[in-house]
């Protein structure tokens, strides 16, 4: 992801006015005051760029892009909707990291007191984002990384950003992630690696999966990540320019985590409508059974703004004949998760 823009006129700020109830880094309740068992996206309303949730203990926690001073911002929800900062799950970067572009964090719980955090970061030596890896005994961390290097540069293909955990049905960890090819001007590949059991390493050699060929795209794909559904192996990610109404999601269905994916005819699953603009760069979780997309989006008209900032909506995933429909982006009160 990259940073954005502070572009002001009468446009974005009616828009403001009228599509936003909330401001500052602090998220606001997405409650629906008439009746509580509704809610209204977005569910977070402050800039929260690239979130991912997952599940531990009896909270859900939900980390993003930093924003507010906060390296790797944490939030912590009960119910997915109502969402409370939880503080910075990365206080400290390594050494060989600078500070001001961490980027698209990613959690996994390996054993009930070991989390291990996979975070985009500006590395020092290449001069390019690289992934970095951290482990802490609690969700909210403090994380730590105690790393002499990055995990993943690929400084001569841009740099590496978006990484993403993944454990398979056979206890395999594996690892997903973009090279950052659009800074350079080359190809935006997303790539997969075997992951050590312990998370901190990578094992064998990293294979493509997949790269920017269809019209909606753009000149980049990015923000990937793997669900498995009945058996079948799905890689969601974004698409498009983050900071335009054209960015957008899709996903593809893969034999493994090593491959072959081939694209859904259908993409993209989830765009730009009347009541958010370029949603995309998400996570995916189930509660009770039914699978919910977390993403971001920006107010329409606010494209690159920082108030609010792309801020966090929540909408139901369904699954006919092994293809998923995000039923979204919701501007109205839906039921809770």
């Amino acid at each position: 992801m990259r940073p954005v823009s502070r572009r002001r006129g009468a446009a974005a700020v009616l828009a403001a006015a009228l599509l936003v109830a909330g401001c500052g880094d602090e998220p606001t309740p997405s409650s629906t005051r008439s009746d509580p068992t509704m809610f209204t996206n977005p569910v977070v309303r402050a800039d929260a760029p690239d979130p991912h949730v997952i599940r531990a203990g009896d909270a859900w926690w939900l980390f993003h892009t930093n924003s507010g001073g906060r390296n790797v911002p944490v939030l912590r929800s009960t119910d997915l909707v109502d969402w409370s900062a939880a503080g910075d799950a990365l206080p400290e970067l390594p050494d060989w990291a600078d500070a001001g572009k961490t980027w698209a964090p990613e959690a996994i719980q390996l054993a009930p007191d070991r989390f291990l955090l996979y975070y985009t970061v500006a590395g020092r030596e290449s001069g390019r984002q690289c992934v970095g890896r951290a482990v802490a005994s609690s969700p909210q961390g403090p994380y730590r990384d105690d790393s002499t290097g990055p995990l993943i540069c690929q400084a001569e293909l841009g740099g590496a950003i978006d990484a993403s955990p993944f454990r398979d049905a056979d206890g395999s960890l594996w690892l997903l992630w973009k090279n950052d090819g659009n800074a350079i001007g080359v190809d935006t590949w997303l790539w997969s690696q075997r992951l050590s059991d312990d998370g901190l390493s990578l094992v064998g050699e990293p294979t493509k999966l997949l790269k920017q060929t269809e019209p909606w795209e753009g000149t980049l794909i990015e923000g990937p990540f793997f669900h498995r559904q009945d058996g079948k192996l799905y890689l969601f990610f974004a698409a498009n320019a983050y900071d335009k109404a054209e960015y957008a999601e899709g996903y593809a269905v893969c034999e493994s985590p090593t491959g072959p994916c081939v694209k859904a005819a259908e993409n993209p699953i989830l765009k730009t409508n009347e009541v958010a603009s370029g949603p995309g760069h998400a996570s995916m979780v189930v509660k009770d059974g039914r699978t919910w997309l977390v993403y971001h989006a920006w107010p329409p008209g606010q494209e690159g703004t920082t108030d609010p900032g792309r801020q966090v909506w929540l909408d139901e995933v369904t699954w006919t004949d092994g293809r998923p429909t995000v039923k979204g982006p919701t501007g109205g009160p839906q039921p809770r998760p």
